[in-house]
């Protein structure tokens, strides 16, 4: 599937989850997750670019993006043909590869890899060597959907991370689980847009996988976060 599928918003709050855009860091397949990060790569560029007319027909009432620079760039085209500014919060991050940032050995990215299916599972307390665990995570990220909860939004834009993004909904997903985040992977630009709140839990009701602006905008060269084969 390679277009966001427009909704009728049912009520609740809708979030639009985002991916960023190719980096080079992504194409090398490093656990590039550190803040700032890499930039986009030309096709980087051009994805986010799509972003806006994919997202014809859904209601946008604020941007968020993480602290990474990447994040921030591939929000930016969709905050201005929406007249609003990109709010970065740290709490939207990638999950930190610890002890193996900046590697892209089989090994460095399994032990990410299999850490991370673990959150998504429910187990919380395993920590990523040298990084956080999953209590930590997924507070910083609940952190910031309780700011938007509270906030009187109805529609939201947020452009996070491929890990972030996939164990979150993991774990917080009301109709998805491990198996299917598991077996679905989110590319560069990728787009999941869910409906709900915290209370009741949140309903993945489009789950784009693809690059939204097309088939040649979707590319293998999208790095660990986006990885099905090694169980993630």
């Amino acid at each position: 599937m390679t277009a966001v599928r427009s909704l009728a918003y049912p009520g609740g709050m809708r979030l639009i989850l985002i991916r960023h855009g190719q980096t080079s860091s992504n194409v090398a397949g490093l656990l590039d997750t550190a803040i700032p990060g890499a930039v986009l790569t030309e096709l980087g560029e051009t994805q986010a670019a799509a972003l806006p007319k994919a997202l014809v027909g859904e209601r946008i009432d604020a941007v968020y993006a993480s602290t990474a620079v990447r994040a921030q760039q591939t929000a930016a085209p969709v905050a201005e043909v929406s007249g609003l500014p990109v709010i970065v919060r740290d709490g939207l991050r990638e999950i930190s590869a610890g002890d193996n940032e900046m590697l892209g050995s089989p090994e460095a990215v399994q032990v990410y890899i299999d850490t991370i299916v673990a959150w998504a599972m429910g187990d919380l307390d395993t920590r990523m060597p040298g990084g956080e665990n999953g209590h930590e995570v997924f507070a910083r990220f609940d952190a910031v959907i309780e700011e938007l909860e509270g906030s009187g939004l109805e529609s939201v834009v947020i452009v996070s991370h491929g890990a972030m993004l996939r164990s979150w909904l993991g774990l917080r997903g009301a109709n998805v689980d491990g198996h299917f985040i598991g077996t679905h992977p989110i590319t560069n630009t990728g787009v999941i847009i869910v409906d709900g709140d915290t209370t009741t839990g949140w309903r993945v009701d489009t789950w784009t996988g693809d690059a939204v602006g097309g088939p040649e905008l979707t590319t293998e060269a999208d790095g660990p976060a986006a990885a099905v084969e090694r169980g993630f």
